[in-house]
C-alpha cells in the first residue's frame, strides 16, 4: 500500500497560460514528451494524455497498464463499472515496485458508479475501490454519471451496471446530488482523494453543483470528438476554471459492437478529412485525433492493446494542428453522441 503524500509542484516551464487558468507544462519522460494541465484548488498537474481502461478485460489488464507505464503514460483512467480494478491496481503496482515510477508520479483517476450515490453507501463503495485498486489515495474520483440507481449491495453484484439483478428496466433512488457531492468532499478531507469531479454532467448540473459545492469539481469528463465538438459547453467550463477530459477521442471506434450509431457512423479513423491532415504532418489519423483535443486543451485518455499505437498516442506534442486543420475537423461536426443510455434501449434520455 502507498501511503498519501502531498504531490509535489513539478517545476516545468511554463509555455501557455490559458485565460480559464490552466497552466500547460511540458517535461520529458522517458519515451516522450508529457504535457500536464495544472487543476484548481490542488495545483496539481494532470497529464493531458493518459491511458483508458475501459474495455480492457480483467484478463489483459495488468500486463497493458504495466506496459502503458513503462511506455510512458502517467496518467490511468479507470472506473468500478469497467469491472478491472483489482487488475489494473496490480499493474500499477507493479511498476511502482520495480521502480519505474513512484506513486506521486502517477496519476490514478477511477469513478464512482451509479448504484452508490447514497450518502451513507458512497464511502463503502470508495473504500472497496480503493482496496481493489491496493493504492491508500486517488489523484482524482470522479462521479461516474448524474444517475442515482437503486442500490445493488456489492455482495449481490459488482459491478453492478445499470438494471438490478434479474430486472430488464432501471430503477431509480432517491439521493440528492447534493448530499453525494458532500459525500465526495469528505473523501478529500480525510486525504483518500486528491481531486474530485464529475462525468457526463451538462452546463445546468454543473452550474447548480457550484452553488453549493465547497469544493469545486477540478474536472468534467465528457464524451468529445469531431463528430460531438460541444465548443459552447468546452468554452463554458474552461471558463469557470474545470480541466476537461475527452472520452471516446476516436468516436464510433468503440461503440460498433455496442450501438446503431457506433455500426452506422463513418470510422474517424478512415475519414478522408482526418486522413489528409495526417498525411500533412505525416501522422497518424489517430494522433491527429487526439492532437485535435489537446489544441483545445482538453485532455485524452485513448487506450490500445498495440504496442506501436500506445507508443504514438503519446507523441502527439512535438507537432501541433494549423488554423485550417482545425478549421477542416471544425466542419465534421453532427451532434453525434455514441454513449448515450437511450442508445443501450434503456428508457433513460439523459442527454435530451
Amino acid at each position: 500500500m502507498f501511503r498519501y503524500k502531498r504531490r509535489p509542484h513539478l517545476k516545468f516551464p511554463c509555455l501557455l497560460v490559458f485565460l480559464f487558468h490552466t497552466h500547460i507544462h511540458t517535461t520529458n519522460n522517458t519515451m516522450t514528451a508529457q504535457t500536464y494541465a495544472t487543476l484548481n484548488r490542488t495545483g496539481d498537474k494532470m497529464p493531458l494524455v493518459g491511458f483508458g481502461c475501459w474495455k480492457v478485460s480483467p484478463e489483459d489488464a495488468e500486463a497493458t497498464i504495466y506496459n502503458a507505464i513503462k511506455s510512458g503514460y502517467r496518467l490511468i483512467d479507470g472506473a468500478a463499472d469497467y469491472g478491472n480494478e483489482v487488475e489494473v491496481g496490480r499493474g500499477i503496482n507493479k511498476a511502482i515496485k520495480e521502480g519505474i515510477v513512484t506513486r506521486e508520479e502517477v496519476f490514478v483517476v477511477t469513478k464512482l458508479w451509479n448504484t452508490y450515490h447514497n450518502k451513507d453507501r458512497l464511502r463503502g463503495a470508495f473504500d472497496k475501490q480503493l482496496k481493489d485498486l491496493g493504492l491508500d489515495y486517488v489523484d482524482l474520483y470522479l462521479i461516474h454519471f448524474p444517475v442515482p440507481l437503486k442500490h445493488v449491495d456489492i455482495d449481490q453484484a459488482y459491478p453492478a451496471g445499470w438494471y438490478q439483478p434479474n430486472k430488464t428496466e432501471i430503477e431509480f433512488e432517491p439521493s440528492p446530488m447534493h448530499e453525494c457531492w458532500r459525500e465526495m468532499e469528505k473523501l478529500v478531507e480525510a486525504k483518500l482523494a486528491r481531486n474530485i469531479g464529475v462525468s457526463n454532467f451538462n452546463v445546468q448540473l454543473i452550474l447548480d453543483l457550484l452553488t453549493y459545492a465547497k469544493i469545486k469539481p477540478a474536472v468534467l469528463q465528457v464524451e468529445l470528438h469531431p463528430y460531438l465538438q460541444q465548443s459552447r459547453m468546452v468554452t463554458w467550463v474552461q471558463s469557470q476554471g474545470i480541466q476537461i477530459t475527452a472520452y471516446s477521442s476516436f468516436g464510433p471506434a468503440s461503440f460498433v459492437d455496442l450501438t446503431t450509431d457506433g455500426k452506422t457512423a463513418a470510422p474517424l479513423l478512415e475519414h478522408a478529412t482526418i486522413k489528409e491532415i495526417a498525411n500533412k504532418h505525416n501522422k497518424t489519423t489517430g494522433q491527429v485525433l487526439l492532437r485535435w483535443s489537446t489544441e483545445r486543451n482538453v485532455a485524452v485518455i485513448p487506450k490500445s492493446t498495440n504496442q506501436e499505437r500506445i507508443k504514438s498516442n503519446l507523441d502527439i506534442f512535438s507537432w501541433s494542428l494549423d488554423k485550417e486543420d482545425m478549421d477542416k475537423i471544425a466542419s465534421l461536426e453532427k451532434g453525434l453522441r455514441f454513449n448515450d443510455p437511450y442508445s443501450y434501449n434503456f428508457n433513460l434520455p439523459l442527454f435530451d
